[in-house]
């Protein structure tokens, strides 16, 4: 995703998934948020910063120094740290946290740790350095600083949380999210007890103990055993949270700050989602108006509107809730309409894969093959060919039930909600409502709260939003600019989700100039 001056590529659905603020497991209109960040009335409250000192009892944690091994992948280096599982009685036992570098090439003066985050919350910050930051970070960058990743708590090599087997994730992933009746909906329903369930039964401390809160303050331990005076940072979606979240709790440690593709921790579950799903609606608006104009478009000719594109793309899933397709697949699996319709908002991430997309929708309504379609919801929630899941999932819902409150609490709410939620997105708006109810049935308690973060005697923050993001939407990049004290807002109008290092060559020389020199864009600067 981060590259510089380097031609866009098609990247596959996990990993546009790895920098999505999967809010789709926990998404009105509206007018945009201010950037004003005066306080308004019943506005959430501020994060407080940590006091300054750490505490005694944490001392062992920053004290640590990491021993760098061989990762088996060539010219990485991999250690393992430890963190208190629970800050709060630091006795209690330890979490281990998984940690890779990619050392500065050189030339020129080494600047420190530089820190990424992919998002999610639930993608691998390790499997994303190993992947690309490392190798795919713009050449000034790597040459000056060392590239770091930590897997976050409860992520992938960092004690990972599971939940449910292979052939129990494909059972719950054909479940119908749009349920047509009261007996749909108890399906629905025993789906997500039996997520949670499989969550809560195999770690059941760490479960209540993997909120972002919690990640953030383990990448201050991560600081400290690198050698940093402050902490250097590019986070990507939910990696923006966790940015910001660490900006909050320790100003005085912050140094320079990428956050694109931003969250606004102010919003409630509920508000989350359905802007959320405002944002996929905007974002399939921008795909259909493209569709049209391509010859091979099954959705409708050049007189379509977008409103009709998506009564078709509707049609078609309807029928598929009738008549799952047949996929080719090894273990026999169809494609469904909850496949489908995860299939097409896996693309609705990046246009460049908008093509592949036209072409898995054309096999399925022409030639009735739903293999496309099927291998980008895979790749969406991370299942590989021999049918195994990553953690993706599973440290996704764990970290949004925990950070926040339930969008909502049974199937009563949810279908009061409907019409607002089909407003935000004509498409995707009724199955993103229901897909808000799996925090209901959660073994463990929100421990969080919204609340609005300002950071304040931070240095420059660059807060990085793109005008027609489907899971980022654009006000919350505004809003978290509002907030944050120091931020610069930068803008990218285009499509996609996150901009920095997708082909605006404007967005990618403010950054790196920011990394490399400390001079960050002028506030309110846009690209395109």
């Amino acid at each position: 995703m981060h590259t510089r001056r380097t031609p866009r590529r098609t990247r596959t659905a996990a990993a546009l998934l790895a920098t999505a603020a999967l809010l789709l497991a926990g998404c009105s209109s509206g007018s945009s948020t201010s950037r004003a960040s005066t306080p308004v009335a019943g506005a959430a409250a501020a994060l407080a910063p940590l006091p300054g000192p750490t505490p005694s009892a944490l001392a062992p944690y920053y004290k640590q120094k990491p021993a760098w091994r061989d990762c088996g992948v060539p010219g990485f280096q991999c250690a393992t740290l430890k963190a208190p599982l629970d800050y709060a009685e630091p006795s209690a036992g330890d979490v281990r946290l998984a940690v890779s570098r990619k050392k500065a090439t050189g030339p020129g003066k080494r600047l420190g740790s530089l820190l990424v985050n992919p998002g999610g919350p639930g993608g691998s910050a390790v499997g994303y350095l190993q992947a690309y930051a490392g190798i795919g970070y713009p050449a000034d960058v790597r040459a000056r600083y060392d590239i770091v990743a930590v897997d976050p708590r409860g992520v992938a090599r960092s004690e990972p949380v599971e939940c449910l087997d292979g052939p129990e994730m494909d059972a719950y992933t054909r479940v119908d999210t749009t349920p047509d009746d009261e007996k749909e909906t108890e399906t629905l329903v025993a789906a997500y007890r039996k997520f949670a369930e499989g969550c809560g039964a195999g770690a059941p401390k760490l479960l209540r103990h993997v909120s972002t809160v919690e990640a953030a303050r383990d990448m201050d331990i991560v600081r400290a055993a690198l050698g940093d005076e402050k902490l250097t940072y590019v986070g990507a979606s939910y990696g923006t949270l966790l940015g910001a979240t660490y900006a909050g709790l320790f100003p005085d440690r912050t140094g320079r700050l990428v956050l694109d593709g931003a969250m606004d921790p102010s919003l409630s579950a509920r508000r989350l989602n359905l802007e959320q799903t405002e944002g996929f609606g905007t974002a399939f608006t921008a795909f259909a108006e493209d569709c049209v104009r391509q010859s091979d478009c099954p959705l409708g000719g050049r007189s379509a509107s977008p409103a009709r594109v998506g009564e078709n793309l509707k049609t078609f899933f309807d029928a598929l809730d009738a008549r799952p397709l047949a996929t080719g697949d090894a273990d026999g699996r169809k494609l469904t309409e909850s496949l489908a319709t995860m299939g097409v908002i896996a693309a609705m991430y990046d246009e460049a894969a908008w093509p592949q997309l036209r072409e898995s929708l054309t096999a399925a309504m022409e030639e009735k093959d739903g293999a496309g379609l099927l291998f980008l919801s895979d790749s969406y929630y991370e299942r590989d060919a021999k049918g195994a899941y990553s953690n993706l999932m599973f440290a996704n819902a764990a970290v949004n039930c925990l950070d926040l409150p339930p969008a909502f609490e049974g199937p009563d709410q949810v279908r009061q909600a409907l019409p607002a939620f089909r407003k935000a997105s004509p498409v995707f708006g009724e199955g993103l409502a229901w897909a808000s109810l799996n925090c209901a049935y959660w073994p463990v308690r929100a421990t969080g709260e919204a609340q609005r973060i300002e950071a304040k005697g931070a240095a420059p923050i660059v807060v990085v939003g793109t005008t027609r993001d489907p899971a980022t939407p654009y006000r919350w990049a505004e809003a978290l600019a509002g907030q944050l004290e120091s931020a610069r807002l930068l803008t990218y109008e285009g499509d996609g989700h996150t901009a920095y290092g997708r082909g605006s060559s404007c967005v990618d020389s403010a950054i790196n100039t920011y990394l490399i020199d400390g001079t960050p864009p002028t506030d309110g600067k846009r690209c395109s």
